[in-house]
């Protein structure tokens, strides 16, 4: 066994982890605000999942996947923080936004 190798087990093990931790923290909250950025962690894990398995195999396919997912996870992330900016200043009830 190399040295590439124990590296790529080691950050499979890492990614674990963080998979593991993030998830915890979409379940347990507390603010919607801490689980948007979960789930941006685990988004990121994922991605950096499928980088090292591309490492690991040598496809190429796999670069592409996470690039896909990259950019979903990133337009995903905008609009959940675009939601809870908006959330955060609606109008009294009876009152009219006007913009």
């Amino acid at each position: 066994m190399t040295f590439l190798d124990y590296a790529i087990d080691g950050a499979f093990a890492l990614l674990l982890l963080a998979v593991l931790g993030a998830f915890t923290r979409v379940v347990r909250g507390p603010s919607l605000a801490d689980r948007v950025i979960a789930l941006d962690l685990l988004a990121i894990a994922l991605v950096a999942f499928s980088g090292v398995y591309a490492a690991e195999s040598g496809e190429v396919a796999f670069l592409d996947v996470s690039l896909a997912l990259a950019l979903v996870a990133f337009f995903t992330t905008i609009v959940f923080a675009r939601y809870i900016e908006q959330r955060g200043t609606t109008p009294p009830p009876g009152k009219a936004e006007t913009r």
